[in-house]
């Protein structure tokens, strides 16, 4: 099957992931808030994006192109501060169609905040979160920052477009013994 890594980016953290996503996979890497991108010409995708404000940064390409990617594999990668659990799901489920992300692959990856590279009124409103943050930890990483940027978390993204990269192979090698 032919895939693609598709992203969104605000602040660098899921364009790295991205690249290296590609690099392990071989997959073409793309930025979709840069580019042009048919996802017509690809069996399955991988769409990486930052949670911003508690919204999916890919959501509206997500939406222009929902019949293309009806049926098709996704695996989704999101990138935050949050670690994967019920908060992060409810995120992703008030960004997207709720059949959409049944139908996709879930990967949670953590990213990196560095209150000096943020735009002013992101940093005021991370000022204002962390006031009204009931968890302490959170709290101080709004304030202060953080960095949970691992090359090794993106193994299971690998695992799965490698998984779907062999369905073709797997299916060439069937029609050629048959």
């Amino acid at each position: 099957m032919k895939g693609a890594v598709l992203y969104a980016t605000k602040y660098g953290s899921t364009a790295e992931y991205a690249k290296w996503i590609g690099e392990a996979t071989g997959l073409p890497v793309m930025n979709v808030r840069k580019e042009f991108v048919d996802a017509d010409r690809y069996d399955f995708l991988i769409l990486a994006t930052p949670v911003i404000y508690y919204k999916l940064l890919i959501t509206n390409w997500v939406l222009r192109n929902l019949p293309k990617l009806d049926g098709k594999p996704i695996i989704m990668v999101t990138v935050s501060g949050a670690p994967a659990g019920p908060k992060l799901d409810a995120w992703v489920g008030d960004s997207l169609p709720s059949d959409f992300v049944a139908n996709a692959a879930h990967v949670a990856l953590r990213g990196r905040q560095i209150p000096g590279e943020l735009t002013w009124y992101d940093r005021a409103m991370l000022i204002i979160a962390a006031w009204k943050n009931p968890d302490p930890v959170a709290s101080e990483e709004e304030l202060k920052g953080f960095n949970y940027m691992d090359k090794n978390s993106i193994a299971p993204v690998v695992a799965l477009a490698n998984r779907y990269k062999s369905r073709a192979s797997t299916a060439a090698q069937t029609e050629t013994v048959t």
